[in-house]
């Protein structure tokens, strides 16, 4: 199979390109995958010890990708602990 895209790469050198962006949005997509499944709150991978996470978070700790004009530092917890 490499034989032969490396074959048709040298034939046509226009697509060196497009297997660059490809592989590059296929790199990005499965780092942001890696990073929601490592990272979020809402993931639990075990769940004999901590089978409910997102009620261990402080309200202060940011979990979110991007925040808009949301200063977490200021935040207080509205709810009771479980």
């Amino acid at each position: 199979m490499f034989a032969t895209v490396s074959k048709q790469l040298r034939s046509h050198p226009a697509l060196i390109p497009l297997f660059i962006f490809i592989g590059g949005g296929c790199g990005m997509c499965l780092t942001y995958l890696a990073r929601l499944g490592l990272r979020s709150p809402d993931v639990c991978w075990d769940k004999t010890n901590n089978p409910e996470p997102w009620n261990k978070m402080a309200p202060t700790q940011q979990y979110k990708f991007y925040r808009v004009n949301l200063d977490y530092s200021k935040l207080k917890k509205e709810g009771p602990d479980y």
